[in-house]
């Protein structure tokens, strides 16, 4: 393909995109509405000898790959969190896409290595964390609590781990609410401290860790020769968007001076709002801090934004050095290579500068509010109809609800729930999700797309009593 080609057909991709993005996927259904094996049965069992024309390629995925896809872009996508995209974001990924930089060191692209700094710092500023935080731009929440409890890990051990390995010597635990993200019991996995190793701290009525019981733990396990390596509070947990008391978790993290790690993956986007920063109250006395502006932040996945306090710990964690790494620049700048465990990393700051310049601070508070205020709206329709019950505190986004008809067992109400969640997916409406909350199935509707407006809400709320009315 020569320059020329490629012109041709970027514009007749970009066209389709944009044709995509401008009302086109909603006439899509927002989940792919295929059943297993039927994308692979009919791609090609052998790769081609011979090159193929892209026109004939890109039908292909109009017409094999587009019916397998499910939607996150879809203003009726309410289910997980969101993996939001805009306009800006998309552009920059395009021109991330064209530089193909590596850049691991700041030899290898200086811009990337500056930008991903600055970028860093105005994040910071704008959610309210403390200036001696500094911070690196991951892949996934899930790689940078794994970065927390290794350098944990290390700084415990006085760094003798990553030489020795683990040793019986080391009876370490981690401890996190009950309904934290799965993605903590996978990092106490892989470093090596083990599923018995990681405490689940009970929650109150609110689904938020319980200081208390967290303490008692401790307690418990120095008593009995273990070493408290690392607490997890989840700011805005997956199944509920549970809300940990940071405050009192920190204070108990400092009296025992236990790594303190905050996941705020999905809702630390709300605390660019100057009036949901109360809920950080005490993050100065955590260790490290995580969000993904990949999740409601507009920014295409992936990218993780990932804070620490003592950048030492970091680096003396997972820096190595090989000759062919050394450069002329030396210690006098920042090489992010070390930040973290992916040697090769991409230009990430691209699209965080290009969103936040593009829609200003205030641009995304609008929108981040807009959500909210739709949220707080269909709360207030669920909790007049009589048929309806909330199952979780809304603090943010997020709608734990299910229908609850009079004189239905809960065994019943479990399996009502089911069908009308199916149901509901499988019109290709909408999308939804589900988790458990008390040992009761419920349904999960997430109102934080970029584009969603208050008409989507509307459809969705009609199209969940429809369907319950039909169980």
């Amino acid at each position: 393909m020569n320059a020329n080609e490629f012109r041709k057909q970027a514009h007749e991709m970009v066209d389709w995109i944009a044709d995509y993005l401008d009302g086109g996927v909603e006439k899509l259904p927002v989940r792919a509405q295929v059943k297993p094996n039927e994308i692979y049965n009919q791609l090609a069992p052998h790769a081609p000898e011979q090159g193929e024309p892209m026109a004939n390629i890109f039908e292909d995925f109009k017409n094999i790959v587009m019916p397998g896809i499910t939607h996150w872009q879809h203003p009726n996508f309410h289910a997980y969190f969101p993996a939001n995209s805009s306009y800006p974001s998309l552009l920059a990924e395009m021109l991330m896409s064209t530089l193909a930089a590596q850049c691991m060191l700041w030899e290898t692209s200086p811009a990337a290595t500056e930008m991903e700094t600055r970028v860093m710092e105005w994040i910071r500023d704008l959610i309210g964390l403390p200036s001696f935080f500094e911070g690196s731009i991951q892949n996934s929440a899930s790689s940078s609590t794994l970065l927390a409890i290794l350098s944990a890990r290390e700084k415990f051990s006085n760094f003798e781990i990553n030489q020795q390995g683990i040793q019986s010597k080391h009876r370490f635990r981690v401890y996190a609410s009950e309904h934290i993200h799965s993605s903590i019991e996978k990092a106490v996995r892989i470093a090596g401290i083990g599923s018995v190793n990681y405490r689940p701290i009970k929650t109150n009525d609110a689904f938020s860790m319980d200081p208390k019981a967290l303490e008692k733990a401790i307690s418990e396990d120095l008593q009995n020769g273990f070493t408290p390596l690392c607490v997890v509070a989840g700011l805005g947990t997956t199944s509920s968007t549970g809300i940990d008391p940071i405050d009192a978790i920190g204070a108990i993290c400092k009296q025992y001076q236990i790594w303190f790690h905050v996941d705020a993956a999905y809702a630390g986007t709300a605390m660019l709002l100057p009036e949901m920063q109360h809920m950080i109250k005490g993050v100065d006395q955590a260790d490290s801090f995580v969000f993904n502006p990949h999740k409601w932040m507009f920014t295409n996945f992936d990218c993780s934004v990932y804070y620490v306090k003592d950048r030492n710990a970091l680096l003396k964690s997972f820096s190595i050095l090989p000759e062919y790494l050394k450069t002329e620049t030396g210690d006098s700048v920042i090489n992010y290579k070390d930040w973290g465990i992916q040697l090769g990393r991409r230009f990430r700051a691209l699209k965080l500068w290009f969103v936040i310049r593009h829609f200003g601070a205030e641009g995304l508070r609008v929108k981040i509010r807009l959500h909210l205020q739709l949220t707080q709206n269909l709360k207030k329709q669920m909790e007049a109809h009589p048929d309806f019950e909330l199952l979780a505190p809304v603090d943010f986004n997020l709608i734990c609800f299910r229908f609850n008809p009079k004189n239905k067992t809960e065994e019943e109400l479990d399996i009502l729930n089911e069908k009308i969640l199916h149901a509901l997916n499988h019109s290709g409406e909408i999308y939804i999700t589900h988790t458990k909350l008390n040992g009761k199935y419920t349904l999960r509707m997430v109102i934080g797309q970029t584009n969603v407006a208050q008409r989507h809400v509307d459809n969705a709320w009609r199209l969940i009593q429809e369907e319950a009315k039909q169980q």
